[in-house]
């Protein structure tokens, strides 16, 4: 799926309506083994009601990050004042979006690397950096300030990655989160997009109505267009 001028949503003629379009679960598993920011809450669970003669169910207890696996940041992640995830708009988690590869592309993605699948763009674009995604701090691919400015003057919404940030792991200054910031972008963090081949798709990936977090974490996934 390579066509970078592919229409917009539209209705389905009823003809349609019985065919099921493909999706692309576009989020990690988590469990135990989900890796966050160092010093970050790990993931935990534990069983809180045992389904037994004396009680009719099960129920755990999760402990977790809002920034575990797939997540949506909120802009009070990098700015003090500004709005909780249960508080934005769900817009832009929902629609067209197109899927970039730039893959090896190194620790940043430059404007060079997306300049290829710029025509048309749709308003939330994925950029998929690894041929098979990176959920580790150790290493992984953030996205210039210039390519993130560059898709700004695009008129995008919503910009996501395949891995656990768009700024690097050592930056103090986090320059592309307060460039969400500015231009009131929203974002998708630790996406995995190994199997997605490039192209546009629907994106549906809500974060929870968390009305005091500062990130959500979301089920993202991708569906084929019309």
């Amino acid at each position: 799926m390579t066509d970078f001028a592919s229409p917009g949503l539209s209705a389905a003629a009823p003809a349609d309506r019985a065919r099921h379009f493909k999706i692309w679960d576009i989020s990690p598993a988590l469990d135990e083994h989900s890796e966050v920011f160092p010093g970050d809450t790990a993931y935990s669970q534990q069983l809180h009601f045992s389904l037994s003669p004396d009680c009719p169910v099960n129920v755990n207890r999760l402990t977790l990050s809002p920034h575990t696996g797939a997540h949506a940041d909120a802009p009070m992640h990098y700015a003090s004042g500004e709005a909780a995830i249960g508080a934005v708009d769900l817009q832009p988690y929902l629609g067209l979006c197109r899927v970039i590869h730039c893959l090896d592309s190194g620790p940043l993605v430059e404007p060079a690397h997306i300049a290829h699948a710029l025509y048309r763009l749709p308003a939330r674009v994925l950029l998929r950096t690894a041929r098979s995604a990176s959920q580790s701090w150790a290493s992984f691919s953030a996205i210039a300030p210039a390519t993130l400015a560059l898709l700004a003057t695009k008129n995008i919404v919503l910009v996501g990655i395949d891995t656990p940030s768009v700024d690097p792991a050592a930056s103090q200054d986090l320059p592309c989160h307060h460039l969400l910031l500015e231009r009131d972008l929203r974002v998708l963090e630790n996406l995995v997009l190994d199997d997605v081949p490039e192209g546009d798709y629907e994106l549906i990936a809500l974060p929870l109505k968390l009305m005091r977090a500062d990130a959500s974490p979301v089920r993202a996934i991708l569906r084929e267009l019309p």
